[in-house]
């Protein structure tokens, strides 16, 4: 026999291998992402919180003794922010972090080296050797860690997530006015009810989606720059005559947040919870638009166009054509959102002035809104591939004409209170026609011509059909351009 040879152990092998299937299977989808709510993005952004203390405290004068930065010191220190990961500074701030075991002192011992290393690129007039002992005063952890994870998650919502979210709602809003005249048989309960159209079934959706989106647009950052405990403490002892709310306050608002005046050790993360409870709403009405959209399919109201849909169907059944993009939808969805639930209801606590759960938790962020980018883009690709069968809609109306009974009843209720004789009882005589029975157009044409109605309304609902029983349906898209 042949000696079995060993199983590659796949942890070793380079490059290496994805565990998860956002860095590897659906990398290219949540890629953009990376730019902001990674471990590289969230070191980027402390790097940046960092230099930009040091600016500001020197530009403001509050520190007595401090050196001014010339323009030069100023670009140099920028450009170290803006270089962050061309070269190998991943690694280098690794290798630093394997040594203090600590992530932001890591990123403060960094800072440092640059500014040894500043005459060699500004000469040696640089002052920036000499302000060693500004990098990261009055600053705990949390100081820079609450602005930077402002900032990475600002830029990622604002630069990412809210424009693929909002184009989908607007294929969806594109779709419902296409299709705003398309009468088509509502189900209730999952049984036929009174007609309406596709475009506006859809534009329900479009218009929930967006007043979510509203609300995640309109988001509040905060941020808050205040020391160990929120006090200014170390500040105050430090250099007692500055307004040091000023200070920070001008601080945080110089990064584009808003400024919180009350926190212990940490930023409440407040903000967090809101904005993460609202994705989350958002996620359960595209959950719904999918799941709604899945049975359309199922009822045959919607074909898919393999072209477009980017798939190829069964693997052993040809005829098939599955809403896999709905159905990946469906369950990056559920997925994203147990993830920002979990992250809105935990983050709101932090034991006394401060625990560490928080750390831990933030770090899943970045996939929070990898999976429901994911899901985004799937229904965008499903809702590109749907074709309507016309004919599949027309044959369902067609085929419950029994839904004419709600008209009808209406119709006499209101007849009567006109004044007309002969109306009693709408309810139970449209009941004894049409509950548990199917009911065709001559078959309910007789019933309403036996009713006695005044002419005009009789005329009126003999006219009537399942297709054309719509009332202000196809309008109702308009408010879509609200």
């Amino acid at each position: 026999m042949t000696a079995m040879t060993e199983r590659v152990d796949l942890s070793t092998v380079t490059p290496p291998v994805a565990l998860g299937p956002l860095d590897g299977r659906y990398r290219r989808v949540v890629a953009p992402l990376v730019n902001h709510l990674s471990e590289a993005a969230l070191n980027r952004a402390r790097l940046h919180v960092e230099v930009e203390w040091l600016i500001h405290l020197t530009d403001t004068g509050v520190l007595p003794g401090a050196p001014r930065l010339s323009e030069a010191d100023k670009g140099y220190l920028r450009d170290v922010v803006d270089v962050f990961g061309a070269g190998d500074e991943l690694e280098e701030l690794a290798a630093i972090e394997r040594e203090t075991l600590h992530d932001v002192k890591a990123v403060e011992y960094f800072l440092k080296r640059r500014l040894d290393a500043a005459p060699a690129v500004l000469g040696e007039g640089t002052v920036l050797p000499q302000v060693h002992e500004i990098v990261h005063i009055f600053c705990t952890s949390e100081d820079i860690n609450n602005l930077s994870y402002a900032l990475t998650v600002k830029s990622a919502v604002e630069d990412v997530w809210l424009p693929a979210a909002s184009a989908m709602a607007d294929d969806v809003a594109a779709l419902a006015k296409e299709h705003a005249g398309a009468a088509m048989l509502a189900r209730t309960h999952g049984q036929p009810a009174t007609p309406t159209t596709l475009g506006k079934e859809l534009a329900v959706l479009a218009h929930r989606l967006r007043r979510q989106l509203r609300r995640v647009a309109g988001t509040e950052y905060l941020g808050k720059i205040n020391g160990a405990t929120g006090t200014f403490g170390a500040h105050t002892v430090s250099v007692p005559g500055a307004d040091w709310e000023a200070v920070a306050r001008g601080f945080v608002e110089h990064l584009g947040l808003t400024w919180n005046p009350l926190t212990t050790q940490i930023e409440s993360h407040d903000w967090q919870a809101e904005l993460y409870s609202d994705v989350a709403r958002f996620n359960r009405v595209l959950h719904n638009l999918a799941t709604d959209v899945w049975t359309y399919i199922s009822l045959g109201y919607f074909h898919q166009r393999l072209s477009a849909q980017g798939s190829t169907g069964s693997s052993t059944m040809p005829h098939k054509v599955n809403p896999i993009r709905f159905e990946n939808a469906e369950a990056n969805l559920e997925i994203s959102c147990a993830l920002l639930d979990t992250l809105a209801a935990t983050l709101v606590t932090s034991r006394l002035q401060r625990d560490l759960t928080d750390s831990s938790t933030q770090r899943n962020i970045g996939v929070a809104f990898g999976h429901s980018l994911l899901a985004v883009d799937n229904v965008r690709r499903g809702l590109a591939g749907l074709d309507v069968d016309g004919a599949a809609l027309a044959r369902d109306l067609d085929g419950n004409w029994e839904v004419l009974g709600e008209a009808v009843q209406q119709a006499m209720r209101a007849a009567s209170i006109a004044g007309a004789t002969g109306m009693e009882d709408p309810y139970e005589r449209l009941k004894e026609l049409t509950r548990g029975k199917k009911v065709d157009g001559p078959a309910m044409r007789e019933f309403i011509g036996g009713l006695g109605l005044p002419d005009d309304v009789e005329a009126r609902l003999l006219d009537l059909e399942p297709g054309t029983y719509t009332g202000l349906a196809e309008q109702l898209v308009g408010h879509l351009d609200d």
